[in-house]
C-alpha cells in the first residue's frame, strides 16, 4: 500500500483533531473508531472481507503500514473469522496515542510539548498541514450538501465519525443539526464502513459481551442482539463505555 493516500484511520484521526487546543475530540470513544477504521481500511486493501457481522482474512500479505500489518496479524492468528464488535471491543490499548505518534513520524502532525497548570506534562498535536484538514472535511461536506452518492472511502469515514460522535465537532450547535443528520445518513452508502459503525456504537452501549454470551447457547445471524436505529453512545447505557480497551480478544 502506498502513501499516496491517506488511510481511513489516519483521516478520521485528523476529522477528530481540535486545531484550537491540539487535543482530540471524543477521546473516549475515538479508539473504538480507530480499531473500525482499521476493518474498513483493510477491506479496501483486499486483506479482509466481510461475512455476516464476522471479518474473515483473504489476504495475509503486508500492506507497508506497520500499524495496519500489525491490526492484519492479530485478525490472522485467529484462524478464524471474527465478531467485528470484538475485535473493536476488545483489550488493546492507546490506539489513539498509536495512531498519533504515527501520525508524526508520517509528518502529519506536530506534536507540541507544553504543561497543565503550569506543572503537568502534556502534549498537544497541531496539523501540519492545515489544507489536508480541510479536503477531508470537504469531502463530508459535499456528501451532505449535494445529496450525491459519496465513494466507499468517504461513505465509510462518515459513518465511522457519526459512530463515535463527532458530528458536533464537525457540525456544531443549532445550525449545524440538519448536517449531523445528513452525516449519520451517508452510513447507508458503504455496507462494511455501516456494519462496523454499527459494531463500534454496539460496544459503546456494551452490547458485545450479551451477544458472547447468548451466542455460546444459541446461534445468531448477522443482525442478532441489533436494534434498528442507533446514536453514538456517550456512556448513558449504564455507563458501560470501555475506552480503553480497543482490539482484539
Amino acid at each position: 500500500m502506498g502513501k499516496s493516500r491517506r488511510t481511513v484511520p489516519e483521516e478520521l484521526l485528523l476529522l477528530a483533531l481540535d486545531p484550537t487546543t491540539g487535543t482530540t475530540a471524543q477521546p473516549q470513544t475515538l479508539d473504538l473508531g480507530l480499531a473500525g477504521a482499521q476493518l474498513v481500511e483493510l477491506s479496501l486493501a483486499g486483506r479482509i472481507v466481510p461475512e455476516g457481522d464476522r471479518i474473515a482474512v483473504v489476504l495475509a500479505r503486508p500492506t507497508g503500514d506497520p500499524t495496519l500489518d500489525h491490526a492484519l496479524e492479530l485478525l490472522r492468528r485467529r484462524g478464524s473469522p471474527v465478531r467485528a464488535a470484538h475485535w473493536i471491543g476488545g483489550p488493546r490499548l492507546g490506539l489513539r496515542q498509536t495512531y498519533l505518534a504515527h501520525l508524526e513520524r508520517c509528518g502529519m502532525v506536530t506534536a507540541v510539548p507544553g504543561q497543565m497548570c503550569g506543572v503537568l506534562p502534556t502534549t498537544r498535536y497541531q496539523a501540519s498541514d492545515d489544507g489536508t484538514n480541510a479536503a477531508i472535511k470537504q469531502r463530508l461536506d459535499t456528501a451532505i450538501r449535494t445529496g450525491v452518492p459519496p465513494d466507499p472511502r468517504t461513505a465509510a469515514l462518515a459513518a465511522l465519525a457519526h459512530s463515535v460522535g463527532l458530528g458536533k465537532h464537525l457540525y456544531p450547535g443549532n445550525e449545524g443539526r440538519s448536517s449531523r443528520s445528513r452525516l449519520r445518513d451517508l452510513i447507508r452508502y458503504d455496507p462494511l464502513g455501516g456494519m462496523v459503525a454499527h459494531a463500534v456504537m454496539d460496544v459503546q452501549n456494551g452490547l458485545p459481551a450479551q451477544q458472547n454470551r447468548s451466542s455460546q447457547g444459541q446461534g445468531s445471524g448477522p443482525a442478532a442482539g441489533r436494534s434498528g436505529s442507533r446514536t453514538p453512545g456517550r456512556g448513558s447505557g449504564g455507563g458501560r463505555v470501555a475506552p480503553s480497551r480497543v482490539g482484539v480478544r
